[in-house]
């Protein structure tokens, strides 16, 4: 593919590229090679294909539900309804159709994942851009909020891609930054809709001390849709299974279009997921965020005094995000010259901001998800590239 950057639409037209290289550190997905006991999960697919073949669908959606939310600590939203897609990208669809059936302006916040701003705006659905650091510090949410939001639908990506932002805070402040949205979005007749597709990587041991944020949304009785995801925390080529949540409010609304999407997902992926989930209770996601916390160590060590400054993340994402603290260097030129001189595969951060592409130009994104055999020479790439780069 002889593509230049600057014709790339979108994120994912980069990562379809990145995909082509053997050093891909662009796209989120899970690439790494699967732990011990999870090859063992592997060893068993004829017995849980044809397990699922014996089962009913209910029974197979109910176990993956309550493995699911039992592994988050949502303990509520395992009581409620839920309606499974395919993939978190059909679940934005979906509510990009809600969105435009009822006439609804959406704020979204940026930066973040740019095929959000895409599915919504594909139904032209009127959106508004909605900055995360309006949410960053407790005190002044709410005021900030009743400020500059001036839509429907206030729209959050908790943990943020690419900032790792995450709502819960830190010991006892660790529902706050909640209780304000909630406060705000009840007071100014509000609809609150979350991602929470990056949920897993909220560590227990991170500061964070996490709570059930199902219960405060169901008890405060604030109108509000979510979407989960499985597809970013284990490495199952992209077998991965989405969900959505609402209010009782909005469920009819919603379960209308969601049937008009599919029947149900695949049986037999709801079972080989739930044995991934399972897993990573057994183990305390061991195999998850160890190799994640070894890659971004190599990441922070490699880049040191470097064009590029690691950022500071409150959850730990599987993406590093990184900052270029000269001024003059442009993020998407940045990226060209490592692609060309080492074919290694970044994403410049100007995609993210999906309201002002110019406010990227200062960000560079780098996926962890790797196996370190290949990420520690990829990286050390990276760095040969931006010091050359620097020469010039």
């Amino acid at each position: 593919m002889n593509t230049f950057v600057s014709e790339y639409l979108d994120l994912t037209q980069h990562e379809l590229h990145a995909l082509t290289k053997e050093y891909n550190l662009a796209d989120a997905h899970t690439h790494q090679s699967q732990s011990p006991s999870q090859r063992k999960i592997v060893e068993r697919l004829p017995e849980l294909w044809y397990g699922a073949e014996k089962l009913k669908q209910k029974e197979l959606e109910d176990k993956f539900i309550e493995t699911f939310f039992t592994f988050h600590k949502q303990y509520t939203a395992i009581k409620t309804p839920s309606m499974l897609v395919y993939a978190a990208s059909i679940g934005m669809a979906i509510f990009a159709n809600y969105f435009k059936k009822q006439k609804l302006s959406v704020s979204l916040i940026t930066p973040c994942f740019d095929n959000l701003h895409d599915l919504l705006s594909h139904q032209q659905v009127p959106l508004k851009p909605f900055k995360e650091e309006w949410l960053h510090n407790p005190d002044e949410i709410y005021n900030n909020l009743k400020k500059n939001i001036k839509t429907d639908v206030l729209f959050i990506v908790s943990p943020n891609n690419p900032t790792g932002f995450e709502l819960m805070g830190p010991g006892n402040q660790n529902k706050i930054r909640y209780q304000e949205i909630i406060r705000y979005a009840k007071d100014h007749d509000k609809i609150l809709a979350f991602d929470f597709c990056f949920y897993s990587f909220v560590l227990p041991d991170s500061g964070i001390k996490m709570f059930d944020v199902y219960e405060l949304l169901e008890e405060s009785g604030v109108s509000y849709l979510t979407v989960e995801d499985t597809g970013k925390t284990w490495p199952l080529q992209d077998a991965k299974l989405a969900l959505i949540k609402t209010s009782k409010d909005l469920h009819q609304d919603v379960y209308n279009i969601h049937t008009a999407y599919l029947l149900n997902t695949s049986p037999f992926i709801l079972n080989f997921v739930t044995e991934y989930i399972k897993d990573s209770i057994k183990d305390k996601c061991k195999s998850i965020y160890s190799l994640l916390g070894r890659n971004r160590k190599i990441a922070e060590k490699v880049m040191r005094e470097s064009l590029l400054e690691l950022q500071e993340a409150q959850s730990s994402v599987s993406v590093a995000w990184f900052k270029i603290t000269d001024p003059k260097v442009k993020a998407t030129e940045l990226q060209e010259y490592i692609l060309n001189k080492k074919q290694v595969y970044v994403l410049p951060g100007t995609y993210f901001f999906w309201d002002d592409r110019k406010r990227g130009e200062q960000f560079i994104r780098i996926a962890l998800a790797r196996d370190t055999e290949m990420f520690e020479p990829a990286i050390k790439l990276v760095r040969e590239a931006i010091d050359e780069y620097e020469k010039q």
